[in-house]
């Protein structure tokens, strides 16, 4: 199993169009430190097939950066595009509709995501039109996985946050998840989970027993949304379990065997300036800030 980090970033990207902060405006003047929307590739099936993690506004140029996802030789199309999603945010699911030149999509997703993509953004409606479009449900983790490019997959409940355009819908555990993938052939295992509310004792488990653990890294410290003015409320209160801190991640996640990364970084978080010391702090931890392009082979 291979996984290529398409985008690291939270919502917005670093720089965020509309702001000036330092992250964004240290991105605008060094275009190495950009960041597009966080999404993840997979590779199985002896690297012939792949599928996607999320697929935010950057998704196209995603795939066209990487020759890994590009149409094969003799062929004028790519036949079948598959997209798992971790949750219903605008910022995880925009890029379906660029997907819409593909002949067939196919999109695994929990039942309160799919509800809300079809009933509240009319997905089908709009993108039927174009292309062929099937859903799979994607299990909880202990049940008989979904496979996805021989790619064992499932969802591991995280929490119950809806998007804003779905705020009245009726509360379920799976309307954000981490990601499950379990590759047969090796016996390996990662955890993708970009947006992380709470470590429930279910997401502990399998994270203990992953072999890589990519995880959200949206912002250092509870109060960075609040310092910086971007929010009344605090990191966990928006839904993001900080890094350092009372409460954050990063003593866990350095207790782990796995490989830890974190993804999903906030235009706010010192993180994105690759000389902040917060690097020498994680990097003593033991663990990791994905970039752009990486590539993880398990």
């Amino acid at each position: 199993m291979l996984l290529l980090t398409l985008g690291t970033a939270a919502g917005g990207g670093v720089p965020q169009w509309n702001c000036a902060c330092p992250g964004c405006s240290g991105a605008r003047a060094h275009p190495g430190r950009r960041r597009s929307h966080d999404s993840l590739a997979v590779l199985g099936d002896g690297r012939s097939s792949w599928f996607l993690i999320n697929a935010g506004p950057d998704i196209a140029e995603h795939m066209e950066t990487h020759a890994e996802l590009r149409p094969g030789a003799g062929g004028e199309r790519t036949p079948v595009v598959r997209i798992l999603l971790t949750d219903a945010e605008l910022d995880h699911t925009l890029g379906l509709l660029r997907l819409r030149e593909a002949h067939h999509l196919e999109i695994f997703a929990t039942p309160p995501v799919r509800r809300a993509l079809r009933e509240r953004l009319g997905l089908d409606t709009v993108l039927t039109p174009y292309t062929t479009l099937t859903w799979h449900d994607l299990p909880p983790a202990g049940h008989t996985p979904a496979v996805a490019a021989g790619i064992e997959v499932s969802a591991v409940p995280l929490s119950t946050k809806r998007p804003r355009y779905a705020a009245d819908a009726v509360e379920h555990d799976s309307w954000v998840v981490a990601a499950r993938l379990h590759d047969p052939a090796t016996g390996t295992t990662a955890i993708y989970a970009p947006a992380l509310a709470a470590r429930t004792e279910e997401f502990t488990k399998e994270a203990a027993g992953a072999d890589c653990v990519l995880v959200d890294g949206t912002f250092w410290d509870d109060e960075e949304p609040r310092r910086l003015g971007i929010s009344a409320r605090t990191s966990t209160g928006m839904g993001h379990l900080p890094i350092d801190g009372p409460g954050g991640t990063a003593e866990w996640l350095a207790q782990l065997p796995a490989r830890c990364l974190y993804t999903h970084l906030n235009n706010t978080n010192p993180l994105v300036d690759p000389s902040a010391p917060q690097h020498g702090v994680l990097a003593g931890l033991g663990l990791e800030v994905a970039q752009d392009g990486m590539v993880i082979e398990l």
